[in-house]
């Protein structure tokens, strides 16, 4: 059973950084596809940045160059470091893991019997001030 547990949300001001730990039981970074989504209040959940189980990534464009998906296989941890955050990146982000394994380039990620993620976290809030 896949058990997702996410920490350090926060608040910040514009312009300042945050790093979001989730950490991961029941799958390895080298079977799985794992990734950052996000809720901003009445909007749709969005998926923020992916991490291939061969180590590749995948961002939104509206991250890129801000975020950085890592993970740790030591302790299986995933981390989302966030830099020069803005306003519009205030929202609920969530950790969702795959039950199989892919490959992500800049602009999709794919694999045999990949859908999608299909196992989710509880959810840490960030709020960024203007």
């Amino acid at each position: 059973q896949v058990q997702l547990v996410e920490s350090g949300g926060g608040s910040v001001q514009a312009g300042g950084s945050l790093r979001l730990s989730c950490q991961v039981s029941g799958v390895t970074a080298s079977n799985a596809c794992m990734a950052w989504y996000r809720q901003a209040l009445e909007k749709e959940r969005e998926g923020v940045a992916w991490r291939g189980s061969d180590g590749s990534t995948m961002y939104k464009a509206s991250v890129k160059g801000r975020f950085t998906i890592t993970h740790d296989n030591a302790s299986n941890t995933l981390y989302l470091q966030m830099n020069s955050l803005q306003p519009e990146d205030t929202a609920t982000y969530y950790c969702a893991a795959s039950s199989t394994a892919c490959t992500c380039n800049e602009r999709y990620c794919s694999g045999p019997g990949y859908f999608g993620e299909d196992s989710w976290g509880q959810g840490t809030q960030v709020t960024i001030s203007s």
